[in-house]
């Protein structure tokens, strides 16, 4: 059993009362969880503060409390220790207390604000084809080896990651590829982990709820390369015109990707079919799975990753060329169909024009596209108008509908998403509450070699409504309607 002195290793304590060389049995941040001997971290959440339940934690027992603000009350029974951010120091205690697993592995982070998902899962799949025991952390799914855990958040929480990076260096994982959310950058939750590297994918415009303005959000971002170690390399997109502003402050080793200026590594897009890419890369014209330009920027940045990690070019290159992508990204249903149909993720105004202006790459002419898109309740209502706009504007026809509603009423959500459609475009659209009669009522539309885009949920099987979550899955819908 560690002692509070151990596990408060690195912390930035700025006082301290009562015995620091206390057994701790076991850490939490939120007090229905104190057991006996535990430590208590009170944290400012967004919900709420862990400050006022201190007096609820001691009294569970909780023998030593982590805090920015210290109680009214200090007794000797048990150890106060107060800290600048008890966020930060959460996430360094977390490490500590499970032996910092992300010492005993190759850890690579992915940010950025499209592509993360498909990067992290190609890594994780190229790693585990090349031989590894590898293990993946992201928006779909956490995977140690072969074994699926399902995911809750893009970043689990500092206490929830190193359990997990625990049963990764159980497993004997050599490599972990993981998705690194701006929320979790800001909250710290990956405070106290180790990165071999960290790659940047793209910055657009998304989580405005939580950042508020969009400073804040690139600010958000680029801590996480501020706080990158010396022996750690930094991979960014140059073409995104806020790749270089990561790497201004940062100590790692300096990368590049791309495809349009002088980089480390770049490709040059030769085909671009609804079958795959076949891209121009280090020297060899190789036929990739992947559909599309956006994923020609996320398989350079696999391709400069693995590279960066000591792997062999040639045969990064050909397990490569083997893989299919993230599940719910750019995913043909039902391929050889007479009508096509895709379900993507895309749900935020950069990813829905790439997905629409990717399909625009394919047509001969005379089919129509026809867009099913919402917008998430509870989310940025900034993007509601871009998201219809960029729809209209790049498909046919536009079935307006429900994404996850959350805790909002779903017309009222449309409504918004309504003032970005042009009175010339407001006849191409057509307003379906119900998620599953609006993909239904795309598919009667769509004649044969139409294109049908299902967008916004991607991956989830469920729709979100006043808190509960229904079974719900796009690609399941459109099958059913093309029987």
């Amino acid at each position: 059993m560690p002692e509070l002195k151990d596990i408060l290793y690195k912390v930035s304590l700025t006082s301290s009362y009562g015995d620091m060389s206390v057994d701790v049995k076991g850490i939490c941040f939120d007090s229905r969880k104190v057991r006996p001997g535990f430590l208590f971290i009170a944290i400012k959440g967004t919900q709420s503060d862990g400050h006022e339940y201190i007096a609820k934690a001691i009294e569970l027992g909780a023998i030593a409390v982590v805090c920015e603000k210290l109680p009214d009350t200090v007794t000797d029974k048990i150890t106060i220790v107060s800290v600048k951010n008890s966020g930060q120091a959460l996430g360094i205690i977390a490490s500590n207390f499970f032996g910092n697993p992300s010492e005993k592995m190759k850890l690579t982070g992915v940010t950025g604000t499209n592509g993360k998902t498909t990067v992290a899962t190609l890594l994780y799949k190229l790693f585990a084809v090349l031989g590894y025991r590898s293990g993946l952390i992201s928006t779909v799914e956490n995977r140690i080896v072969d074994q699926v855990i399902p995911s809750t958040h893009t970043t689990p929480d500092p206490i929830q990651l190193n359990e997990l990076l625990t049963r990764m260096v159980e497993e004997k994982c050599t490599h972990v590829f993981m998705e690194v959310s701006s929320h979790a950058i800001d909250q710290e939750r990956i405070a106290g982990l180790k990165f071999v590297g960290a790659l940047f994918t793209n910055i657009t415009h998304d989580h405005l709820d939580y950042h508020l303005t969009f400073e804040n959000y690139i600010k958000a971002k680029k801590k996480y390369f501020d706080e990158l170690g010396s022996d750690a390399f930094a991979l960014v997109n140059a073409d995104d015109k806020r790749g270089m502003v990561m790497m201004q402050n940062t100590k790692a080793t300096k990368y590049s990707f791309g495809l349009k200026k002088m980089v480390d590594f770049k490709a040059k897009i030769i085909t671009n079919s609804i079958e795959g890419l076949e891209l121009e890369l280090a020297g060899k014209t190789v036929w990739f799975k992947l559909i599309g330009d956006f994923n020609a920027y996320n398989l350079l940045a696999v391709y400069g990753a693995a590279v960066l990690l000591g792997e062999d070019s040639d045969e990064v290159l050909v397990k490569l060329s083997s893989l299919s992508g993230a599940v719910g990204r750019f995913e043909l249903v039902l391929p050889g169909s007479k009508k096509i149909a895709i379900v993507d993720y895309a749900h935020t105004p950069d990813a829905l024009k790439n997905v629409l202006e990717t399909i625009a790459q394919f047509r001969s002419g005379n089919e129509q596209v026809i867009t099913v898109v919402g917008c998430g309740g509870n989310r940025d209502r900034t993007k509601r108008p871009m998201m219809a706009s960029i729809a209209c504007r790049l498909s046919d026809k536009v079935v307006l509908t429900s994404d996850n509603p959350r805790d909002e009423d779903p017309i009222e959500i449309i409504k918004e998403m309504q003032t970005g459609v042009m009175p010339t475009e407001a006849r191409k659209t057509l307003v379906i509450a119900d998620r599953e009669e609006a993909i239904k009522t795309a598919c009667m539309m769509a004649k044969e070699k139409d294109i049908i885009l299902v967008a916004g949920k991607g991956h989830e099987t469920y729709q979100e409504i006043k808190g509960v979550k229904y079974p719900f899955d796009d690609k399941q819908v459109l099958e059913e309607s093309f029987h």
